[in-house]
């Protein structure tokens, strides 16, 4: 018998697969294949070979996974390089349009009721937590509303975890806003979460743009009604 079968044949009795075979004694699988025809082989080294089977796919599915992952991430970032491309310039009747259609999504527009009717008094109110949603509101306000920067003030809700210091200049950077405009920071959790939130989601907590202007409240709110009416909407 040749001495390259010989130890073809131990090695597959001792539990070793095609592949590694293969790759030991550089023999084709197709030849392993032959000379392995009706070889009985242990249940040790069944368990071994399956064992080594199953590895094997699981570290070719992993192996898998990692490619798509890389290249959905890929994707993704080709995606958003594009698309932001796609936005050249905001003119200041686009910028309308953003602050109008965020007003709408996140501004305070309930009428104030105190004794069953309705204030004469409205204010401009904006809550969230996005940065870039309260920069970009902001610029709305001092740019299209034409608000003197001493008009808005803000304030913030801080959790449990939160440092009063670094939220507070962290907000002041985002808005520009002067510190004496900021009112009290105060401790609370959201009706809505319960405190069921992770505390990750909101790392500066939320903060509400205010301006006290109930003419300009009612220009955003005909801005609204005007956009609902010219989408058909309304």
């Amino acid at each position: 018998m040749r001495s390259d079968k010989q130890r073809a044949l131990k090695l597959r009795l001792s539990g070793r697969s095609y592949n590694e075979i293969s790759g030991l004694l550089r023999i084709p699988k197709s030849t392993l294949s032959g000379w392995f025809t009706g070889l009985h082989l242990s249940q040790n080294a069944r368990d071994r070979i399956q064992k080594r089977v199953y590895s094997g796919a699981l570290l070719g599915l992993i192996k898998r996974n990692k490619n798509q992952t890389h290249l959905a991430v890929q994707r993704m970032r080709n995606t958003r390089s594009q698309s932001r491309a796609e936005i050249q310039h905001l003119n200041p009747e686009a910028l309308k349009f953003i602050g109008v259609a965020l007003y709408w999504a996140e501004g305070y527009k309930r009428p104030q009721i105190r004794g069953g009717r309705e204030l004469t008094y409205h204010a401009v109110s904006l809550t969230n937590s996005d940065p870039f949603l309260v920069m970009l509101f902001i610029k709305f306000l001092r740019g299209v509303c034409k608000v003197p920067n001493e008009k808005i003030t803000a304030s913030v809700r801080l959790y449990e975890h939160m440092n009063e210091g670094t939220v507070t200049k962290f907000w002041q950077k985002v808005t520009s806003i002067p510190r004496e405009n900021f009112g009290k920071l105060y401790y609370g959790i959201s009706k809505s979460s319960q405190g069921k939130r992770p505390f990750t989601r909101l790392p500066y907590g939320t903060i509400q743009i205010r301006v006290n202007d109930t003419i300009l409240f009612h220009k955003i709110m005909g801005w609204i009604e005007g956009v609902a009416n010219q989408a058909g909407i309304v």
